[in-house]
């Protein structure tokens, strides 16, 4: 059975999209899956990038390519309030319901559908509150050993290679984004193309320039 690490921040619509179609998607296999909250911000951090949202041109493109993602899938959908938003109070409610760093289906379903269905303000205190009671979590999602664990996610993310979300990783392969869920299909399936030398030629291509952005 191949383990499957789904990495993942509720602030990203095509996480929402990934999380929703993974079932359908993988439909015939065997496998498990680990969801693991982590912080997209810190991978955008250390890349010295900005978020799809913070870009003008590529923002409105990116609500409008979602838009038509999730109604091309059938896929509910609808805008939050605001975005982007403050995630870290999301993803440190779903890891205080979970061990170990791991959150089950369950809840991260329920934070993503609190996100990215209705149209309501994803921050709003009353709503988390609400969300609380609902989820019963079994620790204090202010706690240090919270915060500790999402860290440690996002640490691990990294080490793997993991850039942005959503990621799944199988093995020492890292597929990124909603678009890639096709090409994790094939590789559980143990497609030939896996076994040939593209995967690992890609890493070796050099580049021929590089380009300095403060500049």
């Amino acid at each position: 059975m191949k383990k499957i690490t789904f990495y993942l921040d509720f602030i990203s619509p095509y996480a929402y999209l990934a999380f929703e179609r993974l079932p359908e998607a993988l439909m015939g296999c065997t496998y498990s899956v680990e969801y693991k909250p982590v912080l997209f911000a810190a991978f955008l951090k250390k890349n010295g990038n900005l978020g799809p949202a913070e870009i003008p041109g590529k923002r409105e493109w990116t609500y409008r390519q979602v838009a038509w993602l999730a109604q091309h899938h059938g896929i509910e959908m609808r805008m939050p309030a605001q975005h982007p938003f403050n995630p870290l109070p999301l993803l440190r409610l779903a890891l205080a319901c979970g061990t170990d760093g791991l959150v089950n289906r369950y809840v991260s379903e329920t934070l993503f559908r609190h996100v990215w269905r209705g149209g309501a303000d994803a921050g709003d205190a009353a709503r988390l509150e609400e969300l609380k009671h609902r989820l019963i979590p079994q620790r204090d999602p202010a706690s240090d050993a919270v915060k500790a664990e999402l860290k440690a996610n996002t640490d691990e993310a990294m080490a793997r290679g993991v850039f942005g979300v959503p990621s799944t990783v199988v093995d020492d392969k890292v597929f990124w984004g909603f678009d890639a869920l096709t090409m994790l299909r094939e590789c559980l399936d143990n497609g030939p193309w896996f076994e040939g030398p593209d995967w690992d030629r890609a890493a070796r291509l050099p580049a021929g320039i590089a380009r300095n952005p403060a500049s």
